[in-house]
């Protein structure tokens, strides 16, 4: 089916008190592993391409975008297209034309009054060009080793942070990290529903791969919308071939492919139902 926009994803989710799940596309075994696991479960789904997976591709935007456009258009789940973590004008001037639905600007590595106006002058151009806008305050814990694991949002500067920039979403670091191997996170319940009474806008919780699946079912009821998760999928795409790769008579790629494919469809259909219980296809 066509893309659906993220507007309506995210709306759909926060109002059913559910979380829209947010997968980093690399290869475009990701984006079909992602399609078919949101088909499996009945569930909508949202492929990211990230800024460092546009790097991996030579700076070239286009082949992986159209990709993720192709795969999301032949699949019957109702799936968006995410930029995530734009660092520059540049990039993010080509998301409309590229077919994403939404981008996630991030300037936090700024100060605050630097990353206020960055991310406002970035979301007004999100906004004119259609699409949904999601930013950051302050770096999420672990991301490029420039904070601890152990920093945390402030309900009322993000309040204000959000009231300022006009932002549709904010990433909050609420106890999660980037790149996390092993689920063992511990997230502030607490401080996910202070931010939730306080901020107006939806939460977006990153590195969600390190979160527990009941934790992350926590995280939903406590108030986040949109969950984003990358490593999971390289974790089990990685396990799938180191295991296939055993046999040195293997020398045809799609075998060891098609079993990293299905390994990162199961990871995404895990996740999909522990953020919507109760609904998808079973």
């Amino acid at each position: 089916m066509p893309l659906t926009s993220t507007a309506d994803l995210v709306d759909r989710a926060r109002s059913d008190r559910h979380a829209l799940g947010a997968f980093n596309v690399i290869t475009l075994e990701h984006a079909e592993a992602i399609a078919t696991a949101a088909e499996q479960t009945g569930l909508p789904a949202l492929l990211q391409v990230s800024e460092n997976a546009v790097a991996y591709h030579g700076g070239r935007l286009a082949p992986l975008a159209r990709a993720c456009v192709e795969v999301c258009e032949a699949s019957r789940a109702a799936l968006g297209l995410h930029l995530d973590h734009v660092t520059t004008e540049e990039l993010l001037h080509q998301a409309p034309a590229a077919g994403f639905t939404s981008v996630m600007f991030d300037a936090s590595r700024l100060d605050y009054l630097a990353n206020v106006a960055a991310t406002r002058s970035a979301a007004r151009w999100a906004h004119d060009h259609g699409l949904w806008f999601e930013a950051e305050l302050g770096e999420v814990g672990g991301k490029d080793g420039a904070h601890a694991p152990g920093v945390r949002t402030d309900p009322s500067e993000a309040r204000s942070f959000v009231e300022a920039t006009e932002a549709d979403g904010l990433a909050v670091a609420v106890g999660s990290s980037h790149a996390m191997v092993h689920q063992d996170a511990v997230l502030d319940l607490e401080l996910i529903e202070e931010l939730a009474r306080a901020v107006p806008v939806p939460l977006v919780l990153h590195g969600s791969s390190g979160v527990p699946y009941g934790q992350l079912a926590q995280a939903v009821t406590a108030g986040i919308t949109k969950v984003n998760v990358g490593t999971a999928l390289n974790i089990a795409f990685t396990g799938a071939v180191r295991e296939c790769l055993t046999d040195d008579a293997l020398v045809d790629p799609r075998r060891y492919l098609a079993l990293a494919r299905t390994a990162m469809t199961e990871s995404v259909a895990a996740v999909l139902t522990t953020l919507s219980p109760g609904t998808g296809a079973g």
